[in-house]
């Protein structure tokens, strides 16, 4: 099981993009408890990123809806920010 932490810029992002679509928000809080369980679930398309972002990791919440992380210890995640593709990357 995966202990997550929420960035402030991730809040700010989040309150600011998700929060204001219902739909989008459950998506995300389902992906969310996927991700706290097993964060390489195959739904999630889970993976390690590359280039300038070479230390963080992504997860889909919907088809173009990502969240960027990194691990900061084995077992806790920091989630730093929430998008689409073009967005985060």
């Amino acid at each position: 099981m995966i202990e997550i932490a929420f960035s402030s810029s991730f809040k700010k992002i989040f309150k600011k993009k998700i929060k204001a679509n219902e739909e989008l928000e459950t998506k995300f809080w389902k992906a969310i408890q996927t991700f706290i369980f097993d964060p390489f679930d195959a739904s999630l398309r889970t993976h390690k990123l590359s280039g300038q972002l070479k230390d963080l990791w992504s997860f889909s919440v919907e088809y173009d809806t990502r969240i960027v992380f990194y691990f900061e210890e084995k077992n806790k995640a920091v989630l730093i920010n929430i998008g689409k593709h073009d967005e985060v990357y």
